[in-house]
């Protein structure tokens, strides 16, 4: 075999060679992006059911997706905030019922349940009772509908503290506060900084 063959027939051996470690790393390349791409993906897959779960919870119990996502110090804030539309229910309900009755004995001159009208409704007219009757009513419906905004709040903070629980934004995005002087006013302050970037490698 002349040596000009046995040149040629190394130079396709190298040739092929070549092509197929270029096809592996291709290979790699791609099988590496897929794998990337899962894990992303079931990572998000994962943060909603996260936040599915919150939400729910939230929905059937006030403050039960914020001890699913382990906010427990939120609780005293949760039913504080539904225990205002329920306090102002109860109280325009009871007055709502007083006023109703006050007027309903007014109107049909009832004079036998006249005494039963509450002390202090006794000596507003009738035309009065039924303005209050009505505005007791109104502040009832917006009550529930307070309630209601309260405890949709509720579930929207569950949701976002579950898509948020496995959020980490780690060491590099640096808060700090420091004090300042104005050269022009002469005074001393205090000056927020925000700082993007490692702690160690800003030294």
């Amino acid at each position: 075999m002349s040596g000009r063959c046995i040149f040629f027939m190394h130079l396709l051996l190298i040739t092929c060679l070549s092509m197929n470690f270029v096809n592996a790393q291709n290979i790699s390349k791609t099988v590496s992006v897929a794998d990337t791409s899962k894990k992303i993906d079931t990572s998000h897959k994962k943060e909603r059911s996260i936040a599915s779960k919150a939400a729910l919870r939230s929905a059937v119990l006030p403050g039960l997706g914020q001890i699913y996502n382990k906010k427990y110090w939120k609780l005293p804030i949760v039913y504080g905030l539904l225990a205002i539309p329920v306090s102002t229910f109860q109280y325009n309900s009871s007055w709502y019922k007083k006023t109703r009755y006050a007027y309903t004995v007014r109107a049909t001159q009832d004079t036998a349940n006249y005494a039963n009208i509450a002390p202090e409704l006794q000596p507003i007219s009738t035309s009065s009772l039924r303005l209050y009757r009505n505005q007791f009513r109104k502040n009832m419906d917006f009550s529930v509908l307070g309630l209601l905004v309260m405890w949709g709040l509720n579930v929207v903070d569950a949701t976002v503290d579950g898509h948020l629980r496995k959020f980490d934004i780690g060491d590099e995005l640096t808060l700090g506060i420091k004090p300042a002087f104005s050269s022009g006013t002469g005074q001393i302050g205090l000056t927020a900084t925000l700082q993007w970037g490692d702690k160690k490698s800003s030294k």
